[in-house]
């Protein structure tokens, strides 16, 4: 076992009286637990509120026309859509029936995004299939406006008079965008 010798540092800095160690520390330390006060400084800056974040709406209500009936009679008319992402779109392209009859492609995108109608359990492309053509119509121009978000409507004006109007513009087929 080996002892360590008077000439050891660590011995060296024990042996310093206490208040020689105190006041190298102080000397080190800044002075005082706050920072010198400065006449020039700026003031602090006002916390300002956080910004707004705006809400993405996702879902929409929507009422057919006639109404989907189900097979003990019950007519189905009030339902929501979802906003559509590039999955539902893509998906039914791999589908059979679309590849076959590229008509098929909204109803099998309309069974994806409708999540609700009326009282049924589920919405699929087998119900929105057996729709009346005028639900089926008004459910392809819904589909179109929610997802286009405002990009339906064009600002133009009369060429007679000047006076500013919106008119709505007419889309491509569902699910070719």
């Amino acid at each position: 076992m080996r002892r360590r010798s008077a000439a050891s540092p660590l011995v060296r800095q024990q042996e310093q009286p206490q208040g020689q160690q105190w006041d190298q520390q102080r000397d080190q330390a800044p002075s005082g637990p706050f920072p010198p006060d400065r006449t020039d400084a700026a003031p602090a800056p006002v916390p300002q509120p956080p910004p707004q974040q705006r809400q993405l709406r996702t879902e929409f209500d929507f009422q057919l026309p006639r109404g989907y009936v189900d097979g003990q009679g019950v007519v189905h008319q009030d339902g929501t859509m979802r906003l559509s992402t590039a999955r539902d779109e893509l998906i039914p392209l791999r589908d059979v029936r679309v590849q076959e009859n590229p008509a098929y492609l909204s109803v099998v995108l309309l069974g994806r995004v409708i999540t609700r109608l009326g009282t049924l359990p589920s919405v699929h492309d087998g119900i929105v299939e057996h729709m009346f053509a005028s639900d089926l119509a008004f459910l392809q121009d819904f589909y179109r406006q929610i997802n286009a978000e405002g990009h339906t409507r064009a600002a133009v004006s009369c060429p007679h008079c000047s006076e500013p109007f919106e008119v709505e513009l007419g889309g491509s087929r569902l699910g070719e965008s």
